[in-house]
């Protein structure tokens, strides 16, 4: 089969397609024929530069999120046959304290991550456990399910661990980016106002395009008055603040208001930022890390999908051949939503 090898870290040009042997589903495995695989900034991108510190084995084939068609089954598969329409969700023990608790984003015993300990989805077929497959809606293409799936169980999540509330007034920082999206139109479903943050006037035109009801350039403006202005002194009840940039930190924490809630699952801004503690307990604010997703939220995400409730943000789909591309536009940010790989499409 052809795959995008990674043999070295660097940069996207370590990306080549080969010609590999393609695996064989073991027990409780299914072979899946990939038909969409995302492009990611930190399981993919960061993992090509340097490994990000994930105990990385190489040569890897990246892809954590594929979609596709089952080929093939393992023996002692039971729900899944050949011919089936299926995705790819995390993993978890079903085992452990917190997945017995309904925790399970909190799983610390799940087996090795695909795409990142094991040979993931930059490929014609990969082979995954029957468990860590769901079956695709039949109103969705790969690339809509691959996209929908790797973001929006995440959405419904941090909306969760935050208890965002119908007529409460949301703060989504990021707002056009592929969580950022999924953000908003979580927080719609849940009866919220939105107001979307991004850096540049036309991204903040695609995220309110995405169900935003205000939208603040956080660049030019100065993001806490908008904030203010726009909620009538209210501030943000929730802030999803999933950059972590120290220069646009303090914009989206002072838009929190009294007993507001910031809730974040990402840092791609660079992590470190500094926190006014007084005003955290002043405001009896609440700063919450909600990485993860559990079963319930992957159900929640495939019941909104086949009711055509959410709206997968694709900026492009390429063959595997221009995986390296793939990443430097996503390196680069230079597009709106997803890029995703389409194997069955030639180079």
């Amino acid at each position: 089969m052809r795959a995008v090898v990674l043999r070295s870290f660097g940069p996207p040009d370590v990306l080549r397609v080969e010609d590999v042997p393609a695996p064989e589903p073991g027990p409780g495995e299914v072979l899946i024929q990939v038909r969409a695989v995302s492009v990611n900034r930190t399981l993919d991108v960061l993992v090509r530069k340097d490994g990000n510190n994930r105990d990385v084995k190489l040569p890897l084939v990246l892809g954590v999120d594929p979609s596709g068609v089952v080929a093939a089954v393992g023996r002692d598969v039971h729900e899944r046959r050949v011919g089936d329409r299926v995705a790819v969700v995390n993993l978890r023990c079903g085992k452990c304290q917190y997945c017995l608790a309904g925790e399970e984003e909190d799983c610390r015993a799940g087996g090795l991550h695909l795409g990142i300990q094991r040979w993931g989805g930059y490929a014609e077929y990969v082979s995954v456990a029957e468990a860590a497959t769901v079956p695709v809606p039949a109103r969705l293409s790969f690339a809509e399910a691959t996209v929908i799936l790797r973001h929006f169980p995440t959405a419904f999540a941090l909306a969760r661990r935050a208890d965002l509330r119908a007529g409460e007034w949301a703060l989504v920082m990021g707002a056009a980016g592929a969580l950022g999206a999924c953000c908003i139109q979580v927080a719609k479903l849940a009866g919220a106002r939105v107001i979307a943050a991004a850096g540049a006037d036309e991204r903040v035109q695609a995220a309110i395009s995405y169900g935003a009801d205000f939208g603040v350039n956080y660049r030019t403006q100065d993001l806490a008055h908008e904030v203010m202005r726009i909620t009538a002194k209210h501030g943000a009840d929730v802030v999803f603040e999933n950059i972590a940039d120290p220069a646009i930190w303090p914009g989206a924490f002072n838009s929190l208001a009294f007993r507001g809630r910031l809730v974040t699952a990402g840092a791609h801004g660079g992590g470190k930022v500094e926190i006014d503690v007084v005003r955290l307990y002043r405001q009896r604010n609440r700063i919450i890390g909600g990485p993860g997703n559990s079963s319930a939220d992957v159900q929640r995400t495939l019941a909104a999908a086949a009711e055509g409730k959410l709206r997968a943000v694709i900026d492009r789909v390429l063959p595997l051949e221009q995986a390296a591309e793939a990443h430097r536009l996503v390196e680069a940010n230079q597009v709106l939503g997803k890029v995703v790989l389409d194997p069955t499409l030639s180079g």
